[in-house]
């Protein structure tokens, strides 16, 4: 074995504590990566099915949910008594737009600076109805996050089934394999530009088609008065959801006759002849 010389030796006590120092560096937990309860998506529709007026109620509706009291006290009574909200709007799976980057909510301040926001800016309708697009775009950005959540919810709001993109049930059915939970907010609301693709069993098929992951849920909206009543109720759903709480599941394909998921697509092919020129 050669001999290795002092000086060598010497020459190395530099680097190998800068190596050490970097390896203990890596290691050390960043404020960034801390622990939050939930990661949200919120997943807004802007279709053109809707008009101005309603565009401006949904705006409001989130602002006005998000610094309820409800909200606050849902926060609150978590584990880490913080959450992280992001928010875009969507319509067909070209059109994502984002409202509110990844933001951390653990105060009355905080969520009042998000209502404020969210109501200093307004919305504007795009072409067609991609619930599957908007459900592969959110779930994207928690390749983003910046925090560690226990729990990865989408939150979808609507009031048309698919009609463009992906059939919905593969963009959900993916979203699951990643451990990310689908609810829905489908707005049961008539009338408005587009409103003959509509259809009277929303409700049915976000809970078939839609939905999906621990807990998962549907709050409909019936009348748009209603509105910031059931995004309050909902995002109190999704915040304080008990992970340990018992449940039972329901062998939903078993005893219901088969639903049409690609009833969207449907409706749209058989109207586009008449509407040339028009995608909701």
């Amino acid at each position: 074995m050669y001999p290795v010389p002092m000086g060598y030796i010497r020459a190395l006590k530099p680097a190998a504590g800068a190596m050490i120092a970097a390896l203990l560096f890596t290691c050390l937990p960043l404020k960034a990566q801390e622990r939050i309860d939930v990661a949200l998506v919120l997943a807004v529709d802007v279709s053109r099915s809707m008009s101005y007026e309603e565009l401006r109620i949904q705006r409001q509706g989130y602002a006005s949910a998000i610094a309820s009291p409800e909200v606050i006290r849902a926060i609150g009574q978590g584990a880490y008594r913080r959450i992280a909200i992001t928010m875009f709007e969507w319509a067909g799976n070209f059109h994502s737009r984002e409202i509110l980057g990844w933001t951390l909510v653990e105060s009355p301040a905080d969520a009042a600076a998000i209502a404020a926001q969210l109501l200093e800016g307004t919305s504007a309708g795009a072409r067609r109805t991609s619930i599957s697009g908007a459900i592969q775009h959110g779930t994207s950005l928690f390749d983003s996050l910046p925090y560690l959540a226990d729990r990865h919810v989408i939150d979808i709001s609507g009031d048309g089934p698919n009609n463009q993109g992906l059939p919905v049930t593969e963009a959900r059915d993916e979203a699951l394999k990643q451990g990310i939970t689908i609810n829905g907010l489908p707005m049961m609301t008539r009338g408005g530009f587009g409103s003959q693709f509509n259809i009277d069993d929303l409700d049915e098929y976000y809970r078939r088609c839609v939905i999906g992951g621990p807990g998962s849920f549907v709050v409909p909206v019936n009348a748009w008065d209603q509105f910031a009543e059931a995004v309050r109720r909902k995002l109190v759903l999704e915040i304080g959801y008990d992970l340990s709480a018992p449940r039972v599941w329901r062998a939903q394909l078993l005893f219901q006759k088969p639903y049409d998921c690609l009833i969207g697509e449907k409706l749209r092919q058989q109207r586009m002849w008449q509407y040339d020129d028009f995608d909701r």
